[in-house]
């Protein structure tokens, strides 16, 4: 019994850490940050969103709420179980996926909203992904820091809240 809860904590702390180092760490977007994304996003009936490192899927729910074909992908087992949970059991009923997939493996070509916290150092290569795979006009919602090179077409900075920022793929 205790080879297995071994096993299970190894298993949790090495995806964990995985993630961490494609991307970031699990920092679950605030409650009062899902109202501000879905008010700076252009989310229509029939959108496309995906949220890169989706962690328990809060916004994945969200968008899915609100009519967007929303996807979650997420590495880190624990949040990848508990945003399974929070799309099944959401009320009410949403049409929402999330996968366990590495970020960089994702094709973004039929997205047209795409949500990510990453930390700084990897929003670069990011960028070129984008640049690569999103079509022309797709919204990029980046929580807390902005893209390098790029000027945002809207900004949500305000005291005591975290940023978010929204770009447009040219």
């Amino acid at each position: 019994m205790f080879y297995f809860l071994y096993v299970l904590v190894f298993v949790v702390l090495l995806t964990a850490g995985y993630a961490s180092l494609r991307g970031a760490p699990w920092v679950p977007t605030r409650k009062r940050d899902v109202a501000r994304f879905l008010s700076i996003a252009d989310i229509r009936q029939g959108s496309v969103m995906v949220d890169l490192g989706c962690g328990d899927g809060r916004l994945v729910v969200a968008a899915a709420q609100v009519g967007a074909t929303a996807r979650g992908y997420e590495i880190s087992i624990f949040p990848y179980i508990l945003a399974l949970l929070r799309v099944r059991f959401a009320v009410p009923k949403v049409h929402a996926t999330i996968l366990f997939r590495d970020l960089w493996k994702v094709d973004l070509r039929d997205v047209d909203v795409v949500y990510f916290f990453l930390m700084p150092d990897k929003i670069a290569a990011l960028k070129e992904k984008f640049e690569r795979e999103l079509k022309p006009g797709a919204q990029i919602i980046s929580y807390v820091w902005p893209i390098k090179g790029w000027t945002p077409a809207r900004a949500l900075k305000e005291p005591g809240l975290t940023n978010v920022y929204l770009y447009r793929n040219r």
